[in-house]
């Protein structure tokens, strides 16, 4: 809304306009600093415009922007004087008062203020503004003078404040940073000092998991160290053991009992040792699978079968539910049967009423198999379902008196189930029960590895089947088990402790078959074959690798020369038998 029109004619009109523009500042409400400032932007550009032969001003308030600003507009009859913006003139003085400048270059120039507050003027008043403004008399230059200086001394006044203000915050200022640079340079020491007990503290850190994977290292090498002599006299009382039943006749009952003792009892350790073992390897990463095509339906049928006798308690029922069809599905027989066979004995240790429930789902979508075990149990409480998959832990429960266990099942199965590329998850209620869910992946079927376990036929040949049989073990007792085994099944056994006498042996005398132990002190069962494999004379010879080792890819691997590789644990006199038949060749 335009607010002043004026003529810029002479001298009286140009202090008029300054006048009547430091009024106009007060009545939309700038302060007196900014009053002066549009006051002396008029007066100046005034004064351009009388030089350039006189011309016009306009002032107005804008509504319709952003911010509400007063616009003046000043146009002379000629041409303005703004011939370096650098140079103090009238136009450059208003630029800098004032916060929007235009000038078209040769008449016009438009200078804006944006108004203090985002404030604006109801239409009345800027009415009645116009109206006072009109009625306004020019002024004598002695009376614009006298005003410009009292303006002139206010803002000095103002000017003056601000000074002593800043001197005062300037001091504040001082002492507040003289007080921060204290607190920094004792932060800064703390720092320091802090940093330096975490760089200690991190070093102390690194020595103790360097000194932890030292001793993991060792644990593990320990194990595997000892696996040998663990396992093989495990394997020893239980071929002995074995070697006594088949005696029963010149036994009485109670040594019929004892020996029954005695070989629960070491098949018992046999599977603590296994596990141990077998434990190391997964979290050493020496563990490998040896992924097969399996037939689950067969696979579980089996698992039933060996899991009946342990349902003792007529007041659970287990339930091995036949599973879908499922078409190339690969995964490593022996661990699954592992897992599967470990969930179910705990299934069936912690429930006393009810069942214990094996069930199988197939998903498509997402190519996984989910093997769940359910049982009606004791439950596990939420705050001990990730403890219970820590080494050596037991939740504590009137039940857990009453059974016997390690606290190395569940530890052992997850790692097993990671292993094998799938999870085992637990859900648990207390007094309801438990389900834990196996889940693996539909794998493709792999290749078959050259070197095969040996799995016993239906055919049980009766007499002698091999004129001579070479028995290489560094352990007499378990060459005694072997030799034993023999009798009725080779004409001659030979024995040898270890590989550097089985190598002088077979270069005085071939026999029909080998039976040959893998880890052995200084010339293996591996290198035994290497040497047997370069020898013309001994090319032919079949050689069957007897281990207390787990059969996986390594074993398989070292021993892939062997016509067959046999776990000791399951050789009886019928199963040795069998090999001899198979792989002999030869009548007495």
């Amino acid at each position: 809304m335009q607010i002043l029109r004026q003529g810029v004619e002479s001298e009286s009109d140009v202090f008029l306009l300054r006048q009547r523009g430091r009024e106009i500042a007060a009545a939309v409400g700038f302060d007196t600093q900014d009053q002066v400032r549009v006051a002396t932007a008029l007066s100046e550009v005034g004064r351009e415009v009388l030089a350039a032969g006189g011309g016009w001003a306009s002032m107005q308030v804008e509504h319709e922007v952003v911010r509400p600003e007063l616009a003046v507009e000043l146009v002379a009859a000629g041409t303005l004087a703004f011939p370096d913006r650098s140079s103090f003139t009238g136009l450059s003085a208003a630029q800098r008062l004032m916060d929007g400048f235009e000038y078209d270059g040769r008449s016009r120039v438009l200078l804006r203020k944006r108004l203090p507050g985002y404030g604006t003027a109801s239409a009345p008043s800027l009415t009645r503004l116009r109206e006072r403004i009109a009625a306004i008399a020019p002024v004598s230059p002695l009376d614009e003078l006298r005003a410009q200086n009292a303006n002139l001394a206010t803002a000095l006044e103002q000017v003056q404040r601000k000074q002593e203000e800043l001197l005062q915050l300037n001091e504040e200022l001082q002492d507040t940073n003289r007080g921060v640079m204290a607190m920094y340079a004792q932060l800064s020491e703390e720092l320091d000092e802090t940093n330096r007990g975490v760089v200690a503290l991190y070093a102390e850190l690194d020595e103790k998991g360097v000194a932890l994977q030292h001793a993991n290292e060792a644990k593990t090498r320990f194990l595997a160290n000892v696996s040998h002599e663990l396992r093989t006299p495990v394997n020893s009382v239980l071929g002995l053991a074995g070697l006594l039943r088949s005696d029963s006749d010149a036994l009485t009952d109670e040594q019929r009992r004892q020996v029954a003792y005695i070989e629960a009892s070491a098949r018992d350790l046999l599977r603590l040792v296994n596990e141990l073992l077998d434990l190391a390897k997964a979290e050493s990463g020496r563990l490998e699978p040896t992924v097969a095509p399996i037939d689950l339906a067969r696979l579980l049928a089996d698992l039933h079968g060996t899991l009946r006798p342990l349902a003792t308690n007529a007041d659970v029922a287990l339930v091995i539910e036949e599973p879908p069809a499922v078409e190339g599905f690969a995964s490593d027989p022996e661990l699954l049967v592992h897992v599967l066979r470990n969930l179910v004995t705990n299934g069936l240790k912690f429930t006393e009423r009810g069942e214990v429930r094996l069930t199988t789902e197939v998903d498509r979508n997402v190519g996984c198999v989910h093997l769940a075990v359910r049982d009606t149990g004791i439950g596990i409480p939420v705050e001990e379902q990730e403890k219970v998959f820590e080494e050596f832990y037991q939740v504590a429960s009137p039940l857990q008196t009453r059974m016997r266990g390690t606290g190395l099942g569940l530890p052992f199965a997850r790692r097993l189930v990671e292993l094998l590329g799938g999870q085992l998850r637990l859900q648990s209620t207390p007094g309801v029960g438990s389900v834990f869910t196996v889940s693996l992946p539909l794998r493709p079927v792999p290749p078959p590895h050259p070197t095969k376990p040996h799995e016993p036929g239906d055919v049980s040949p009766r007499g002698i089947v091999a004129r001579q049989v070479l028995v290489v073990d560094d352990d007499e007792a378990y060459r005694h088990v072997l030799s034993t085994m023999l009798q009725g099944i080779a004409g001659h056994v030979l024995e040898a402790r270890n590989g550097a006498e089985a190598l002088d042996i077979l270069a005085r005398n071939v026999p029909n078959l080998v039976l040959l132990d893998l880890r052995m002190p200084g010339i293996d069962g591996a290198q035994v074959l290497a040497r047997i494999a370069e020898e013309p004379a001994w090319r032919d010879l079949p050689v069957v690798v007897t281990t207390s080792a787990r059969l996986d890819s390594t074993v398989l691997e070292r021993t892939a020369l062997a016509c067959a590789v046999v776990p000791k644990a399951s050789l009886t006199p019928h199963t040795l038998r069998e090999l001899v038949a198979a792989h002999a060749g030869s009548t007495p």
